[in-house]
């Protein structure tokens, strides 16, 4: 198990659905444990009674069926599912809202969910996702690349404390690849899976919003840096035409 798990944090995103059914096959008995550990690029579901898409992680998931955060139904249909209590149900549907304006203020489109549920100790935990896919034919608007695909998972435990106050633990994923063709430079292609940790709903955007400028600037000064010094040094008469290619993360 902690092999298999080793291998899959040196997966590329792109590859990562392969090599965890790959994994799947050879460790069933692992299934379960392999499935809520890693991080897999994710997916979007149309639900036809809302008219919206939403997108499908491991925090949405019962058995082979995906909850709506708008219907509150699960596609395919399942009988037995948890669903959220009235209270929290109320907050989700108003954090669905509150996210979807921050999604299409930061990331000019794409698909966003929010999932609440309660964990074993009774307390509040939220997942919080955005599916940007930035190829030509789809959400991308700017043009720049051929393929491309921005995949961010946020997760929050809230414990309440005896005097009143909150805890929020905030862990965050940020799965990130892309493809360029030109005939400048040619076809270039990058892959990665940054993860970080830090630490109601007002307090959960705020913490979010300042993580995910954490990840784009890591990904811009770490990521990207390093990749157009190395792509310079090897072509350095076409540096002024691929540093239009890739702008900043940002």
């Amino acid at each position: 198990m902690e092999a298999a798990l080793d291998l899959m944090r040196r997966m590329p995103p792109r590859q990562a659905e392969a090599a965890l059914s790959a994994l799947l096959s050879l460790l069933p008995h692992h299934a379960d444990n392999l499935l809520s550990q890693i991080d897999q690029p994710l997916q979007a579901l149309f639900d036809a009674e809302s008219g919206k898409e939403f997108v499908l992680c491991e925090y949405n998931r019962d058995a082979d069926s995906y909850r709506s955060p708008w219907s509150n139904k699960y596609h395919p249909p399942l009988e037995d599912g948890p669903l959220p209590s009235d209270d929290l149900r109320k907050l989700e549907i108003e954090a669905n809202d509150i996210f979807s304006v921050y999604r299409d203020q930061y990331y000019e489109g794409g698909v966003s969910s929010v999932y609440m549920w309660k964990d074993d100790s009774d307390c509040i935990a939220a997942c919080f996702v955005i599916k940007k896919d930035g190829s030509k034919s789809a959400h991308g608007r700017r043009g720049y690349l051929q393929e491309g695909a921005w995949d961010a998972i946020h997760v929050i435990e809230v414990r309440s404390e005896v005097d009143g106050t909150a805890h929020y633990c905030l862990t965050s994923t940020v799965m990130l690849s892309m493809t360029t063709e030109s005939k400048s430079s040619g076809t270039f292609t990058m892959s990665l899976d940054l993860p970080l940790e830090d630490g109601h709903v007002c307090n959960m955007g705020k913490m979010i919003e300042e993580m995910e400028g954490k990840l784009r600037n890591s990904l811009d000064q770490v990521y990207f840096g390093k990749t157009r010094e190395m792509i310079c040094t090897l072509r350095p008469p076409r540096m002024a035409c691929l540093l239009d290619l890739y702008p900043s993360a940002d």
